[in-house]
């Protein structure tokens, strides 16, 4: 049987000589793969629609025992400069990668959709990528079940400042709790609120954020450290984005 689903591509792996096998991220029916016959040569009609970081609706045909065939394509959104500007192209791959190893293949979750849909969005609107990045590790950390403590300490609930950021306590910790963690991080209150701003706040609703060169350094060690101390995976894209990143 025919079905339309609404989707954004966050995978391709070369299938054959002239296939591909997507994987997109839907709206009905979470993460789901499905086989785009022929999507290689130039001239196919599922060429377009195959693309990475394609948002659109996909007839598929289903039914049978293997994944589903793609049939046909219509593209809302190509997100074209993504795949063109180097920098916006390792900043894209990276986040996509993550939100790719943090979800499970059908399940269903029309926030998650939003929210990679609205990344996008706004990376090829021009906002800045890396506070989009840091907002949407925040994000998918709360996904993968790591939610840290950015409200009072982590080990004594206390709201005295100054604080520290602690990974393996989970969060703050106040001047008492610090001896608790010698490897503790120290941060700005700045960087602190905007971590627990991040976990918060509506992406729909984002403005303009001014983050000044020491903060935003600060964002990426603490969300980097959280990512690698309680996430069991390695992302390709991210040494590709750490290299763009020193580029002059």
């Amino acid at each position: 049987m025919l079905a339309k689903w609404e989707g954004i591509v966050i995978r391709t792996v070369d299938y054959g000589e002239a296939g591909k096998v997507l994987t997109l991220f839907t709206r009905e029916h979470g993460k789901v793969g499905v086989m785009a016959r022929g999507a290689k040569k130039p001239r196919s009609r599922l060429a377009a629609v195959s693309q990475p970081f394609t948002y659109g609706y996909f007839l598929v045909k289903t039914g049978g025992f293997g994944m589903a065939d793609l049939t046909q394509g219509e593209i809302v959104e190509s997100f074209a400069d993504l795949r063109q500007d180097l920098l916006l192209t390792a900043y894209t791959a990276y986040i996509v990668e993550l939100f790719d190893r943090l979800t499970h293949e059908g399940e269903v979750n029309p926030f998650l959709f939003q929210l990679l849909l609205l990344t996008l969005r706004y990376l090829d609107e021009g906002r800045d990528a890396e506070v989009l990045c840091r907002i949407f590790e925040s994000k998918m950390l709360i996904v993968a079940g790591i939610k840290p403590q950015l409200h009072a300490c982590a080990d004594c609930g206390s709201t005295q400042e100054p604080f520290v950021i602690s990974v393996t306590h989970g969060g703050l910790l106040c001047p008492n709790c610090q001896v608790h963690d010698p490897y503790s991080i120290t941060v700005t209150p700045t960087t602190w609120k905007l971590l627990r701003l991040f976990q918060m706040f509506d992406l729909e609703r984002l403005g303009e954020i001014d983050v000044k060169p020491a903060t935003r350094s600060q964002l990426k060690h603490v969300l980097r450290r959280f990512i690698d101390e309680h996430l069991d995976i390695r992302l390709k894209s991210r040494n590709f984005l750490d290299q763009m990143e020193k580029l002059p």
